[in-house]
């Protein structure tokens, strides 16, 4: 939503900008000469918060941890699974030599086995992604940081952003090269790029694939 608004305000400053000057145009005097204007031409400038959080040295350790969180779920769903799928077979077993409140209270239990198991499915991707969030975050605001200081050093008055979210295409569809500010930014925090993907983030392509979730 806040990249949506920045897009919005930038295209209305744009094109609120292009609408003034013809608008001022066309009721100078014709002899009149063009108006010198004091500010310079907006310069614009992108990266991939995706490719910098990747390139941070604190990406292999949010990643170790989170697969440490995915695996202590996943044993967790294991063991309610199977508590629920031995007293499951226990009672199925000795069913028809239960009296009817044995019988009522077996079933109880198991109804609430069964409940609990589905519960933790249910906030297990929760769980998950709030340990993302709690990890992820704080770089995140660094990454910010040392974004804002790389646009205000190079005289950017705008960065997009090339990730517009899960399930989105890009923002940007076309761009110059030189206005990928990506490596400058490296720079800033002190980072080598990983050899692997040295090459920086990709220019912004003509026809974007959609993302994965």
């Amino acid at each position: 939503m806040k990249k949506n608004i920045v897009m919005a305000f930038v295209a209305a400053l744009l094109f609120g900008g292009i609408n003034a000057q013809a608008q001022a145009q066309a009721s100078a005097p014709v002899t009149a000469a063009p108006a010198a204007t004091a500010a310079g031409p907006l310069k614009l400038g992108y990266t991939s918060m995706d490719y910098l959080l990747s390139q941070v040295p604190e990406a292999k350790e949010i990643q170790n941890q989170l697969t440490i969180q995915k695996t202590q779920l996943e044993n967790e769903a294991k063991r309610l699974e199977k508590e629920f799928q031995d007293k499951l077979a226990v009672y199925e077993k000795g069913a028809a030599q239960m009296s009817e409140v044995i019988k009522a209270d077996r079933e109880k239990e198991l109804q609430s086995l069964q409940g609990r198991f589905q519960d933790f499915q249910r906030n297990a991707d929760t769980q998950l992604q709030q340990k993302y969030q709690q990890l992820v975050n704080p770089v995140i605001q660094k990454i910010q940081k040392n974004v804002d200081a790389t646009a205000k050093e190079n005289g950017y008055n705008y960065v997009f952003n090339l990730d517009a979210g899960a399930g989105t295409a890009v923002i940007l569809l076309h761009a110059p090269e030189e206005n990928n500010i990506t490596d400058l930014v490296l720079k800033k925090m002190g980072i080598t790029p990983d050899a692997k993907t040295a090459a920086g983030t990709p220019a912004p392509a003509t026809t974007p694939a959609p993302k994965k979730n």
